[in-house]
């Protein structure tokens, strides 16, 4: 199934000087400090080679975990052929989950690649799962932003 891109970005702010110890901290806190909220114009906006921005899915997912279902996003193979990458890693989506779906879009491409509101962007791909899901929380549960804040 086809997930097209919210409007709703998360862009890192240009010449920060700091360090973030990952083993340490909110994660979601701390992109909400570090980056600027953008709304993706009607126009699109340029995503310049090696630029990365956090954006997010439209569509809600739910998985319940009595549904024994996971899933996970992958990115579109036309789109990738340009260089858009739109998750690095972590694409599973666990059992017990429910919400937007973050994306960590990056163009490593060598031309600038422009992004709209409502691109069809990735794909979400369900899955069985097998044993006993667990619930597994997470800080970014329920979330309605890029940056993973509730």
């Amino acid at each position: 199934m086809d997930l097209r891109l919210s409007p709703d970005l998360q862009v890192p702010k240009r010449g920060l000087s700091l360090n973030f110890d990952l083993r340490t901290g909110s994660i979601a806190e701390t992109l909400a400090i570090t980056c600027d909220p953008q709304v993706l114009p009607e126009s699109g906006l340029v995503l310049e080679p090696n630029r990365f921005v956090l954006g997010r899915t439209i569509e809600r997912v739910g998985l319940p975990l009595a549904g024994r279902l996971a899933a996970r996003i992958e990115g579109r193979s036309s789109f990738a052929r340009t260089g858009l990458l739109v998750h690095f890693t972590a694409p599973t989506i666990h059992a017990g989950f429910e919400g937007t779906i973050t994306l960590e879009i990056i163009n490593l491409g060598p031309l600038g690649l422009v992004l709209t509101p409502e691109l069809r962007i990735c794909q979400l791909i369900v899955e069985t799962v097998e044993g006993e899901p667990l619930p597994a929380p997470s800080q970014f549960h329920g979330q309605t932003t890029p940056s993973g804040v509730v």
